[in-house]
């Protein structure tokens, strides 16, 4: 009996060092007079946030629980505490509305509450859904909150509201959150009262606690993973799915690769029970690209099963989830496109500009989304920042699709006022119109002139490495800027450009090369030659090529009337070589035009070239083939581009007419299958 007494007194003279539950209110006034606080500040370096943690919970051994251990370890089995980490909001999550809007609340034994405990429970649920800042929801924690369901509601009502803030109010609201004496009880609670939370409070208490920048190796954040594996099994499909993007964004640690583990082997039951593509898609974002490949194939499978009930939302999240697992499935992703499509104009910008990075991550290309997406654009390219236009012009550059009206219209604004052409914008802009190979009607020379004043504008500042992609990319399109030649060419410039060393060398010759070939076959004094001198790269046809070869020995019936694997000066290469009369009637032999030059002779090169070679879904060519055909055509070739796709598709009769039309045709164009969109 007196050690039954003795604890009871040890037990009140803790309670009494301990002080109230909540410390007295924070008001209003309190925030509003904090402009002192720096908006850059990271609130977990703040000395006074890291004092405010007291240790105030006297555990059964008379030895206090620490909020904050740095260095010691949080349970027994002696698991490492990971370095600090702050993670980055989710900004796709959701909190539960089920868990924020509780009218009808029960104790954890499961009994009904009193009335007045009823009416109390109403009117702070009623108060916390009209609370609009994070401040606030800890004023009323400090006001009203007695029960860990108020703690544990209040805590994801801060992280609900704190996301949908800017960036700079994020880090204002988070110096106030960490600040506020209140939060440092919430946290408490939590910390004592983890193995008593509900499944739902402790995932999302757990994805809140993470995402507001508390310390991975806090006792907090590790007992709350801890508890979590212990309720593994317990959980519903939405908390697993909570779990799942909360553990995302932490480092590996003894806890949390056990409870991916854990996860992992949960999922892989649960899946094909899972009708709810938003846990499905939340599953796929968070197994990532380590997932075996038969749990990436079950999600497939689950996800298929409900695509009819696909919503724009779900469609682009999924676009996202297929990303984080490295998974391309055609199926799914033809499903995501038509909702895309379909609700276009619900979208925003920035989800636009995921989809493309997506369909460029996944190599997935579809000429029908990118197509709908370069219309929608093109439609509100009066109220989009010029900035945001650019960043569209890149997306589609990096996929090798040409938005036509969309760069034009675009050339119309830079060619009406370039100030806005920063170094980089400018950059990216000759990137992308020198590659997708876009010349504005009837202005160009306006369009290139505005360009070079632009880059003339920045020779000062501008990095030789710079300098040398702004110049590459107007040689590709025909246009030589001079007093860039001349900055680029100078020996200091040159030196500086290609250090040894340097990984990227080679491709900074090959520029160098491309440029000076530019400067005398692009020059207005370059006249073209009388005889072309030639040598045979080498006697041996690549596969692809032996198809061609062969029904050009069935059409002309010797090779001495053609050449393979022609090697031309400026180092370009050409894969056949036919010589025809001026009236294009009759094929020459190749060894008699040798010896006895004619400027009347005809010279053909066909160049078989792959689908990547031209832009997206049309015949167009991209700017490197485009600069190839018409230096060719100075040094006197008629240019003949094949599909080397379509060709191979080709029976051996219908090849040998295909050329035969190319040869004896007047205007050769390119072979372009409609099956290459």
């Amino acid at each position: 009996m007196s050690n039954r007494i003795s604890n009871l007194l040890n037990t009140v003279r803790c309670l009494r060092r301990c002080g109230p539950v909540l410390a007295p209110k924070y008001s209003g006034a309190t925030r509003k007079h904090a402009s002192w606080v720096s908006g850059h500040e990271d609130p977990l370096e703040n000395v006074n946030f890291r004092k405010s943690f007291p240790s105030i919970f006297p555990s059964p051994h008379g030895l206090c629980l620490r909020f904050l251990s740095q260095k010691a370890d949080v349970f027994s089995t002696g698991a490492e505490i990971q370095p600090e980490k702050n993670t980055e909001a989710l900004g796709s999550e959701q909190v539960p509305q089920s868990s924020l809007e509780l009218k009808n609340l029960k104790d954890d034994s499961g009994g009904s509450t009193a009335k007045p405990v009823v009416d109390h429970n109403e009117q702070f649920f009623s108060s916390l859904r009209k609370c609009t800042c994070p401040s606030d929801v800890l004023d009323l924690a400090s006001e009203s909150a007695v029960s860990l369901k108020h703690f544990t509601n209040c805590l994801t009502t801060v992280w609900r509201l704190l996301k949908t803030l800017s960036e700079d109010q994020q880090r204002y609201e988070k110096q106030l959150i960490f600040e506020h004496p209140v939060f440092v009880k919430l946290c408490q609670h939590l910390l004592r009262d983890a193995r008593r939370m509900t499944r739902a409070d402790l995932v999302f208490s757990l994805h809140a606690v993470v995402n507001l920048g508390v310390p991975q190796n806090t006792l907090l954040v590790q007992t709350l993973l801890r508890v979590c594996q212990e309720k593994l099994n317990q959980l519903d499909n939405r908390c697993i799915s909570v779990l799942a993007t909360t553990l995302a964004g932490l480092d590996k640690d003894k806890n949390v690769s056990a409870l991916q583990a854990g996860l992992l082997l949960l999922a892989e039951q649960r899946i094909p029970s899972i009708r709810d593509i938003f846990i499905l898609q939340n599953l796929m974002k968070c197994m990532g690209k380590d997932a075996p490949v038969f749990l990436k194939k079950k999600l497939e499978m689950a996800v298929l099963k409900e695509i009819d009930h696909l919503t724009y939302l779900n469609a682009r999240r999924v676009f996202l989830g297929l990303v984080a697992m490295n998974y391309c499935s055609i199926p799914i992703l033809n499903a995501c496109s038509k909702k895309i499509q379909e609700n276009i104009h619900d979208a925003q910008f920035w989800h636009l500009i995921l989809i493309l990075e997506a369909c460029h991550n996944l190599q997935y290309r579809n000429v029908k989304l990118f197509s709908t997406v370069a219309d929608y654009v093109n439609s509100s390219v009066c109220i989009l920042d010029k900035k945001q236009i650019i960043l569209f012009l890149s997306a589609f550059e990096i996929l090798g699709f040409q938005p036509r009206e969309l760069m034009g219209v675009f050339a119309e604004k830079v060619t009406a006022d370039s100030e806005f052409l920063d170094l980089k914008s400018l950059l990216i802009v000759l990137r992308v119109y020198s590659r997708l190979n876009y010349l504005p009607k009837g202005q160009h020379h306006l369009f290139f002139e505005t360009l070079q004043s632009c880059l003339n504008k920045y020779l000062p500042q501008i990095s030789n490495t710079e300098l040398l992609k702004a110049v590459y990319s107007l040689c590709i399109l025909g246009y030589l800027p001079h007093r860039a030649l001349d900055q680029l060419l100078q020996k200091e410039s040159y030196e500086r450009l290609l250090p040894s060393g340097d990984l990227y060398k080679e491709k900074k010759e090959m520029m160098l090369r491309c440029v000076r070939t530019c400067m005398e076959l692009d020059s207005p004094s370059f006249m073209k030659p009388e005889f072309v001198p030639t040598e045979n790269f080498s006697s041996l046809v690549s596969l692809n090529l032996r198809k061609a070869r062969e029904a050009l020995l069935e059409l002309l019936g010797d090779e001495n009337m053609f050449r393979q694997n022609v090697q031309l000066p400026y180092k370009y290469h050409i894969d056949f070589e036919i010589r025809m009369d001026s009236d294009r009637k009759k094929v020459l032999p190749v060894t008699a035009t040798d010896n006895h030059p004619d400027t009347s002779v005809q010279r053909l090169a066909f160049l078989f070239v792959p689908l990547s070679a031209f832009c997206l879904g049309t015949t167009h060519p991209q700017g490197k083939l485009a600069m190839k055909k018409r230096h060719l055509s100075k040094l006197g070739y008629h240019v003949i581009l094949v599909l080397n796709k379509k060709f191979q598709e080709m029976t051996n009769e219908d090849a040998v007419e295909f050329l035969k039309g190319k040869i004896y045709s007047e205007n050769a164009s390119p072979v372009f299958s409609s099956e290459c969109a």
